[in-house]
């Protein structure tokens, strides 16, 4: 079971929750979720003795921030020096993936490893979106424009959970309630207009040496697919993996084909989980 933390810093309240006692392994939620979308995973980590961490950035969930100067990546460094965590395993989804890139960046020695999965890149160049990427995005801001939330809500689930290319409402139950739910909050807090954007990764990737694995859905949009077949040739140490039948959040629509991969990479790059083998017989 968790622990919830809370970290004052620069204006907010940072919530978050951490388990265990091993190797860190920090999630960083996507710009559509918050940190419960990584729920699962903490759990079963933790059971598998690693420290696992999660929290929410500002804007997101239950972390509270006034319209301050802030940059995402000074409160990540804030919550690892707080927590005592000097290096860690990072796993990030979309521009969660987008700032663990850049943190890597800034603090190679403090990154064990990456997960990275329909990861954003910061000042990615040259990436066309498609049609229906497009209109998708078009009523989005419409909708958003005129303050109908839930309709907006409804839409970034159609391009993100589902999928911009197939029917509205494909992923179902839970899954959707939860996509729903932490999304809506963001969509509902108060804009942040001071946000400080760290140096564009984009072209500094080929110095990034940790072990990086690269996870997309097949049925993402266009552009993250692109992205993650770059990075797949640009990263001298990553592995690469496309998930069939599932969207921007493999962890969440197929935790049966993602979490064996993760845990397979972690496993690999930390030594923890191997079997040592069993005693000679008596």
């Amino acid at each position: 079971m968790t622990s919830p933390f809370e970290i004052d810093f620069d204006g907010a309240l940072i919530r978050g929750e951490a388990a265990g006692f091993g190797i860190p392994v920090v999630f960083l939620h996507s710009g559509v979720t918050d940190r419960r979308m990584w729920a699962e995973q903490m759990r079963q980590l933790a059971a598998e003795g690693y420290h696992v961490i999660s929290y929410d950035r500002r804007g997101y969930g239950e972390t509270e921030t006034s319209d301050v100067p802030f940059n995402h990546l000074v409160d990540l460094e804030t919550v690892l020096d707080r927590l005592s965590v000097h290096a860690a395993i990072l796993v990030g989804s979309s521009m969660g993936g987008g700032l663990a890139i850049d943190f890597a960046l800034e603090h190679p020695n403090r990154t064990i490893a990456l997960v990275l999965m329909g990861t954003a890149v910061t000042g990615a160049e040259g990436y066309d979106v498609d049609e229906e990427v497009e209109q998708l995005e078009e009523a989005f801001e419409y909708a958003k424009q005129r303050g109908n939330i839930s309709t907006a809500n409804r839409i970034q689930a159609h391009e993100w959970l589902d999928g911009p290319y197939g029917e509205a409402g494909r992923v179902t139950g839970p899954v959707r309630e939860l996509f729903l739910a932490m999304n809506e909050i963001h969509l509902n807090h108060a804009p942040l207009t001071q946000e400080e954007r760290p140096e564009p990764a984009f072209h500094n990737l080929s110095v990034i040496t940790a072990p990086t694995l690269l996870v997309v859905g097949e049925l993402d949009c266009s552009d993250i697919i692109a992205i993650h077949e770059d990075l797949s040739e640009e990263l001298e140490n990553a592995f690469a993996v496309v998930l069939e039948d599932t969207a921007h959040f493999p962890s969440l629509e197929r935790p049966d084909l993602f979490d064996p991969i993760l845990f397979e990479f972690l496993e690999a790059v930390t030594g923890q989980g191997e079997d040592d083998g069993e005693d000679g017989d008596d």
